[in-house]
């Protein structure tokens, strides 16, 4: 019994004391993705660090209204999807961003009116607007929580705005800069990567039309543009090292 003993209690020693020295010990990982774990706020945010680049894509409505001659036409309602490539960098303090981004989209925004013009034909015609080209410079502010970050947008916005009436199809064409604005949401969901979703109010002002034919009025037209876009996109972060 004596011998039991004896043999049981070097057999606790051995494994018993093992065992607990291991429960205090890390489990090792094994393919742990580069995205800090959910809960840790500052690791999550230094995560967003760094330069990217990304594709988005999305839909506008808008409205253009157009004044011929003194008179005002009728304002009417644009649309159209577009799609292009973002750029940009983030740089976080604790749990806010900042950054930079800019971006570049074809745009198949337009929309017309019935009856607003004459054309050079001396025959009723709609007054037509469009807009093939966007492009946005922002800063962006935003806070990060875990994987999420909730941000708003705003600086410049360039366009190419075309102007002319339909039937003739001929368009007066301008390159404008104005103004965008907006609020969003990213969410990083795997390892650098990010998805996003924002809105952005864009204003181009009033751009001016001069050729007659394409205007319908000898003292040219001035049209404005606002447009209200919804888009998402996906990007790729290079982190800082």
């Amino acid at each position: 019994m004596k011998s039991f003993g004896v043999v049981a209690f070097v057999l606790w020693s051995l494994f018993g004391v093992n065992v607990a020295l291991a429960d205090d010990l890390p489990l090792p990982t094994i393919g742990a993705p580069s995205l800090p774990p959910i809960g840790n706020a500052y690791a999550s945010s230094a995560h967003w660090a760094g330069a990217y680049l990304g594709i988005n894509g999305g839909y506008g409505v808008g409205s253009s209204q157009w004044t011929l001659g003194g008179f005002w036409s009728n304002v009417f309602n644009t649309g159209g999807f577009l799609f292009g490539g973002t750029v940009g960098f983030n740089y976080p303090v604790s749990e806010v961003l900042f950054g930079l981004e800019g971006d570049v989209d074809w745009s198949s925004l337009n929309g017309g009116t019935a009856g607003c013009a004459v054309n050079a034909a001396g025959a009723g015609a709609a007054c037509e607007t469009k807009n093939s080209f966007l492009g946005t410079a922002r800063a962006r502010v935003g806070y990060v929580a875990d994987r999420t970050l909730f941000y708003v947008t705003g600086g410049a916005a360039f366009g190419i705005v075309q102007t002319g009436l339909s039937p003739l199809t001929t368009f007066d064409s301008t390159t404008r800069v104005g103004w965008a604005a907006g609020t969003g949401l990213e969410y990083a969901f795997w390892g650098n990567w990010s998805a996003k979703a924002e809105y952005l109010f864009v204003d181009f002002g009033a751009v001016s039309c001069t050729t007659v034919a394409n205007c319908g009025s000898a003292t040219g037209a001035s049209v404005a543009l606002t447009e209200n876009i919804v888009r998402v996109g996906i990007n790729y972060i290079f982190p800082i090292q």
